[in-house]
């Protein structure tokens, strides 16, 4: 029997929670890349969460916890705005450079909401270890 059963569906949600941190990050520092490694303008990363059911430890099959994982990272399909910007080296023809499809205050926004749900999984596990060391003391 697994004595501290949070920490084990949390843990899932706080590694989920930073790899959507790392795809905010590398999406913010990127707003400005104009050609990538493919010649394109960055796009966006979005992640995907889905819920992964675990069994409990010696119990029955229809019991267990549920977390999250990331089931995967896709690129965002949204074009980028076209900027006129003769002078830059990656403007077409006519002088229109396509920028990355980054939002800086719409990622900003999902920063905060990761960041948020990050400390609450993080409260979570603070919680149960106080909680399983409370009731070590009992047992003396």
């Amino acid at each position: 029997m697994e004595l501290i059963t949070g920490i084990s569906a949390s843990s899932g949600a706080l590694n989920a929670q930073r790899t959507r941190l790392d795809f905010i990050a590398q999406n913010i520092a990127n707003a400005n890349t104009t050609r990538g490694p493919d010649g394109r303008p960055f796009q966006r990363q979005i992640v995907t969460f889905e819920s992964e059911f675990l069994r409990a430890q010696g119990a029955g099959a229809g019991s267990g916890l549920s977390t999250v994982r990331v089931s995967e990272v896709s690129t965002d399909p949204t074009p980028g705005q076209r900027v006129h910007d003769p002078g830059h080296p990656d403007a077409d023809a006519k002088g229109m450079v396509t920028m990355p499809n980054v939002n800086i205050a719409h990622e900003m926004v999902d920063l905060i909401t990761a960041s948020r749900a990050y400390e609450a999984n993080l409260s979570v596990v603070k919680n149960s270890r106080q909680m399983a060391l409370k009731t070590l003391e009992i047992g003396r």
